[in-house]
């Protein structure tokens, strides 16, 4: 799976007020979502570093989310693929920009869904319903990755409101 294989992404960019590395030194680490990311329960690794890394996230609704790692580009990013394990994948970029003292990370998701078949099918679906909840989705990554930056501290559960799709 490539991002050439999806008609649409929804991304989200934050700058963050830490260096580059410092940041990918957060983005890389063994079990990091359960530091940022307010709808994760639990982020079990499964292979951790690199190409061919894996792990689950576990969200407060319960579901289980693999995510496969395709592309590992160290103090750049990453590229993986998540979903159910008997289910359709999406697609994820994560990129890191240096701005000398400050870094900016750029997170684009394509899901599978409305996403795949024909443009003018999908397009009503996936502007109404995927992209504002994916982009909400995305701002709270970043509400979290910010806090967890400035504070040290893990986030809780929904901090910062919770999603239709992932809180319990």
């Amino acid at each position: 799976m490539h991002e050439n294989d999806y008609n649409w992404r929804v991304s989200y960019s934050l700058i963050l007020p830490i260096s580059s590395f410092k940041l990918w030194s957060i983005i890389s680490s063994p079990k990091n979502l359960e530091n940022f990311h307010p709808f994760c329960k639990k982020n079990k690794t499964l292979k951790w570093p690199g190409l061919g890394s894996s792990d689950e996230i576990h969200y407060h609704n319960g579901d289980i989310y693999k995510r496969t790692f395709v592309k590992w580009i160290n103090n750049v990013g990453y590229d993986l693929i998540i979903g159910k394990e008997t289910y359709n994948q999406s697609f994820v970029k994560w990129r890191i920009k240096d701005m000398d003292t400050k870094s900016k990370l750029t997170i684009s998701i394509y899901p599978y869904i409305f996403n795949m078949n024909s443009k003018l099918f999908d397009f009503f679906p996936f502007f109404i319903i995927i992209k504002p909840s994916l982009n909400f989705y995305l701002k709270n990554i970043g509400k979290g990755l910010l806090f967890h930056v400035k504070t040290n501290k893990k986030v809780t559960k929904n901090q910062f409101g919770s999603h239709k799709w992932f809180s319990k």
